[in-house]
C-alpha cells in the first residue's frame, strides 16, 4: 500500500496524555500509582455552569451554531476580557472553537506558510512544537534556564529573527515553568515585535492563576501590538471544565474572520450546550474562581516547603499556573533503586517504575534537567506523592 502522510508520520504524540493513560492503565490493574500528568483539576465544574448546560439541553440548543461561536458567548468574552484584564474587544475579534488546544492550531493554520520560522521559548508546552510543523512551519527554539527565570530577552529574541521568522508563542503564565512576564518584560519583547513585524500568539489559559506578581496581558502592554497579537485561552483551567472543550482566540478581524473560514471546513461549530454554559462561567458568578485559587496557592506552598528540605532536587517557585519543574540534574550519574539515572526521562521512568509516581520529563519540553508535577490534585496526592519521592530519592522503593 502507499505510505500515509510523511508529516503525520513525523508528529510526536503528547507526552502528557501518554503519561496520564500510563497512570490509568496501571490503576486499573490495581495499582496504587499517584499521578502528577495531566494539566487537569481535581475540582469539579462549578454547580451554575452545570446548571447552564442542563437547562441548554432541556431547552433544545442542540443546532449547528456560527463556525465561530455563538454571538452571546462573544458577548460574554469580550465583557470578561474587559472586567478582568482591561482588553478592549468586539464580537468580530472572538473565535470560539473546541478547547484552546484547538483554537491554537487553527490561528497557527491562517497565519503560517510553509517554511515560515516560529520563535518558541523553551522549556514550551509540548503541542506547540509539534503543531509549528504540522503546519508545515519551522520551530525556532530559543533556550532559557533558571537563570533567566525560563523567559527570553528582547536582546536574545531579535537575535533569533530572520527574514522567514512569521511569529513568536509566549505562554504567560507559562506551561511547564509557572513563569511569568512583567509589564515592563513583555514591553522589551513588544518593541521587537513590532519592529520586525512579527505576529503573537499569546497563550493566556493560565492567567487568573497568578500567585507572585500581577498578570498583564501582551495585547495590553502597546496598542501596535494588539494589532498583531492573537490571545489563546478558554473554560479548561480556570472553571474546572476541560472536557466540556471550550476556547476562543480574540485577536485582529481579518485573522478571526479567516479562523471562521477554516473552521467551517473543518469541524464547524464547537458543542452548542458547552458555549451556553460556557456563558455562565464568563458572565456569571466568579466566586468559585477565586475558592480554587486559594487552593491552588496553599497546594503550591505546601509543594515548594517539602522540596526545599530535599538535597537532590529543587526547583524555581512558579509564579502562575499549576506545576512544579523540578530540576532533578543532581542524580544524573548515579543509581536509584538499582537504576542508573543519566537523564530526566530516567529518572521519570525509575521514580514511577519504584516510586509508583507519574510525572512528565521534561524533554517533552525542550529540558534535559527537568521533570514537570500538576500540583492540580489533592493535598493527601501531594503529600503521598511527595512521601513517594522522599523515598525514591534514599533507594527506598515503594514497589
Amino acid at each position: 500500500m502507499k505510505p500515509l502522510s510523511s508529516q503525520a508520520r513525523a508528529i510526536k504524540p503528547s507526552a502528557t496524555l501518554a503519561i496520564n493513560a500510563i497512570s490509568q492503565d496501571l490503576k486499573a490493574k490495581g495499582v496504587d500509582v499517584v499521578s502528577f500528568g495531566a494539566g487537569e483539576t481535581d475540582f469539579f465544574t462549578p454547580d451554575h455552569i452545570k446548571a447552564a448546560g442542563i437547562a441548554a439541553i432541556e431547552q433544545n440548543k442542540s443546532y449547528y451554531t456560527s463556525s465561530s461561536g455563538i454571538a452571546p458567548l462573544k458577548s460574554a468574552i469580550c465583557g470578561y476580557l474587559d472586567r478582568t484584564f482591561g482588553l478592549k474587544y468586539e464580537n468580530k475579534n472572538i473565535c470560539v472553537s473546541s478547547g484552546a488546544k484547538h483554537v491554537l492550531y487553527i490561528a497557527m493554520r491562517v497565519m503560517l506558510n510553509p517554511g515560515d520560522e516560529v520563535i518558541l521559548p523553551a522549556p514550551y508546552w509540548v503541542t506547540y512544537e509539534e503543531a509549528i510543523r504540522m503546519c508545515g512551519a519551522v520551530p525556532v527554539i530559543l533556550n532559557t534556564d533558571e537563570s533567566t527565570r525560563f523567559k527570553i530577552s528582547p536582546e536574545q529574541l531579535a537575535a533569533a529573527v530572520t527574514e522567514r521568522t512569521k511569529c513568536v508563542i509566549l505562554t504567560n503564565p507559562s506551561n511547564p515553568t509557572g513563569m511569568l512576564y512583567s509589564e515592563e518584560e513583555l514591553s522589551g519583547l513588544a518593541k521587537v515585535i513590532v519592529d520586525n513585524d512579527l505576529y503573537l500568539i499569546d497563550d493566556e489559559i493560565y492567567a487568573t492563576l497568578v500567585y507572585e506578581g500581577k498578570f498583564v496581558s501582551a495585547a495590553a502592554v502597546d496598542p501596535e501590538l494588539t494589532k498583531r497579537t492573537v490571545i489563546v485561552n478558554g473554560v479548561s483551567k480556570t472553571y474546572a471544565m476541560t472536557g466540556w472543550r471550550i476556547g476562543f482566540a480574540a485577536g485582529p478581524a481579518e485573522i478571526i474572520k479567516l479562523m471562521d473560514t477554516y473552521l467551517s471546513h473543518s469541524t464547524g461549530n464547537a458543542s452548542n450546550i458547552a458555549q451556553y454554559a460556557s456563558i455562565a462561567a464568563y458572565a456569571g458568578d466568579q466566586e468559585c474562581v477565586a475558592k480554587m485559587h486559594a487552593e491552588f496557592t496553599k497546594r503550591r506552598a505546601y509543594f515548594l516547603e517539602r522540596v526545599a528540605a530535599m538535597d537532590k532536587v529543587s526547583c524555581l517557585p512558579p509564579d502562575g499556573a499549576f506545576y512544579i519543574f523540578m530540576n532533578v540534574s543532581k542524580t544524573f550519574g548515579s543509581t536509584l533503586c538499582g537504576e542508573k539515572i543519566d537523564n530526566a526521562d530516567d529518572f521519570a521512568q525509575a521514580l514511577l517504575k519504584h516510586g509508583l509516581v507519574a510525572t512528565v520529563p521534561g524533554a517533552a519540553f525542550g529540558s534535559q534537567n527537568h521533570i514537570r508535577w500538576s500540583y492540580a490534585t489533592s493535598i493527601e496526592n501531594i503529600k503521598k506523592g511527595l512521601d513517594r519521592l522522599e523515598r525514591f530519592l534514599n533507594n527506598e522503593p515503594t514497589a
